[in-house]
């Protein structure tokens, strides 16, 4: 008997087959054959949800966005979080310093995903700024911080630490990571006017900004 199943149910079932298998044999490794044969279908039923393997690594490139810019949404609009915690805990939430979505960049970082990784950064780099930015707002109304460029300070902080932090990116060890961590938090209180160790004494709290990791 054939099994019909809703539209939505059969696209996500492709997903995470097509999921699994970039994650064993890559982007470029894997066929349309070995997602129809891991899911069970024909290939018209693939076509009529995606139109090519490119479009189904966009549509798994927008699910992991929806869950990791989530993340960081919902704790930018958490009024009952103080203001410079709740820059720390979004930024932490995207695991460019670790954080609650580090299965999801576990998977990412695998060498074979590599073009996965890079369409991420992307979204990160352009997603994270503008909210971030709303939290700098309440910063500076609150007295906390003295910028004219909120945006534009919020994008030159997540570039640097998707970039450095990122281990694909820059090979470090524990003490080269520790120092600069020291040296971006005090960067990032200049470029916020923000008191002298105030993001300090928050990282800490967190064990960052004294070369403490999440080992």
């Amino acid at each position: 008997m054939r099994v019909v199943k809703e539209a939505e149910e059969r696209r996500n079932e492709i997903l995470d087959a097509a999921d699994e298998l970039f994650g064993q044999k890559g982007f470029d490794g894997t066929s349309t054959n070995d997602i129809l044969e891991k899911v069970g279908i024909a290939r018209g039923t693939l076509y009529y949800h995606f139109k090519s393997k490119e479009d189904i690594m966009d549509a798994l490139i927008e699910r992991y966005n929806v869950r990791i810019l989530g993340a960081a949404q919902e704790i930018a609009v958490d009024k009952s979080i103080p203001v410079i915690e709740r820059v720390i805990r979004a930024v932490m939430a995207l695991n460019i310093s670790g954080g609650s979505s580090k299965e999801i960049m576990d998977h990412i970082h695998k060498p074979q995903n590599a073009l996965m990784h890079q369409k991420i950064q992307k979204v990160i780099i352009n997603g994270l700024p503008p909210i971030l930015t709303g939290i700098i707002r309440e910063g500076i109304e609150q007295g906390m911080f003295s910028t004219p460029f909120p945006y534009e300070c919020m994008e030159m902080v997540v570039i640097y630490a998707n970039t450095v932090f990122d281990d694909d990116m820059v090979t470090m060890t524990n003490e080269e990571r520790g120092s600069r961590m020291l040296a971006f938090v005090c960067n990032v209180e200049r470029l916020l006017g923000a008191e002298s160790g105030s993001l300090m004494e928050t990282m800490q709290m967190f064990g960052r900004g004294d070369g403490s990791s999440d080992e």
